[in-house]
């Protein structure tokens, strides 16, 4: 019994924050995986309920917290101005679909907007080497 309470005590103290993601090896993608946005395409004229469709090649959709090898899960950025840091946990700068959602409806208002996606491990943070979708363009009328 004693042992046992050990072990659950070190467990305990690797997880707190004092490891920092970025001192913890980066999840691996698998060798030709890509993420895509299905839909819309990009340049296309929208109304401002946008449902876009996640694209994943190569690799399975797992919810945050599931730890499975290559697989991931959504996080979208909306008008972006760059991508997160690869090295530690997305945060507020995308939106998160931990539930292993393939796609989402947004409202967006009028004028042109950006859509890229980033395939996170589940700690959210991006595989290595990191799964980044191209940027698209829509206009919302």
């Amino acid at each position: 019994m004693k042992n046992a309470f050990k072990v659950l005590a070190v467990a305990g103290l690797l997880s707190t924050s004092a490891l920092q993601a970025s001192d913890a090896p980066r999840t691996p993608s698998a060798e030709g995986a890509s993420v895509y946005i299905i839909s819309p395409a990009d340049g296309e004229v929208v109304g401002n309920r946008v449902t876009v469709k996640f694209g994943l090649e190569g690799m399975g959709v797992a919810p945050a917290g599931v730890e499975k090898k290559f697989t991931g899960h959504h996080h979208l950025l909306v008008n972006g101005k760059s991508l997160p840091a690869f090295d530690k946990p997305m945060g507020s700068e995308v939106k998160h679909f931990g539930g292993g959602q393939t796609q989402t409806t947004i409202e967006l208002p009028e004028g042109k907007h950006t859509l890229q996606l980033v395939l996170g491990d589940h700690k959210h943070i991006p595989h290595e080497p990191p799964l980044v979708s191209e940027v698209i363009t829509i206009m919302v009328r």
